[in-house]
C-alpha cells in the first residue's frame, strides 16, 4: 500500500477533537502587496498551509492544493504560507512555474507565533479552518485534494446530524 493512500485516514486521525477557534487568525503580507487576514476569509473553508520552495514533499502537493483551490467553487481557499528566506522575486517565479493560483503569504523562516495556527513540526504542515473559523484539523505531510473534499464532506455530514 503506499503512503498516499493513508492521508485521508491520517488527515481525519488528526481532527482536532475539541476545535480551537482561530480566533482573529494571523495577518501576513501577501506575494500580491496586499495583507491577508484569516479573518477576511470567514464564510468558507481555509487550508492554511506552511511550506518552502526546497521542500520535496511541499513541492510535490502543490498541484494538488491547486485543484483543490480551484475547484472549490468559491467554497473554500487555500492560503499557502512561505516558511523561508527567499527573494520576493525568486518566490514569484516559482510560484508562477508552479501555475498557483491562491494566495501566498510570506512569514519567513520562523513565523511568530502569531504568524501559527498551532505547532509546526515539519513541512508541509496543513490546518483545515472551517468557515465559522474554528481549527478542525491538522496535517503533517502532502495533502490531496481528494482527501481535503472527503474530509470536508465527512465534517460537514457530521455536523448536520448534532
Amino acid at each position: 500500500m503506499s503512503l498516499r493512500c493513508l492521508f485521508p485516514a491520517a488527515f481525519l486521525l488528526l481532527v482536532i477533537q475539541a476545535a480551537s477557534a482561530a480566533g482573529g487568525g494571523f495577518s501576513l503580507p501577501g506575494l500580491d502587496g496586499q495583507q491577508h487576514r484569516l479573518s477576511d476569509y470567514r464564510g468558507k473553508w481555509v487550508l492554511v498551509n506552511y511550506w518552502a520552495t526546497w521542500c520535496p514533499p511541499c513541492r510535490e502537493e502543490l498541484p494538488e492544493l491547486e485543484v483543490f483551490h480551484s475547484q472549490s467553487d468559491g467554497k473554500a481557499v487555500v492560503l499557502g504560507v512561505n516558511m523561508e528566506s527567499i527573494r520576493r522575486e525568486r518566490l514569484k517565479a516559482f510560484v508562477d512555474e508552479q501555475f498557483l493560483s491562491y494566495p501566498i503569504l510570506l512569514a519567513g523562516p520562523r513565523p511568530r507565533k502569531d504568524q501559527r495556527l498551532g505547532p509546526i513540526t515539519g513541512l508541509p504542515t496543513s490546518y483545515l479552518v472551517s468557515p465559522r473559523g474554528e481549527v478542525v484539523a491538522r496535517q503533517v505531510g502532502p495533502l490531496t485534494a481528494d482527501a481535503l473534499r472527503g474530509f470536508i464532506e465527512r465534517f460537514e455530514k457530521r455536523q448536520a446530524s448534532r
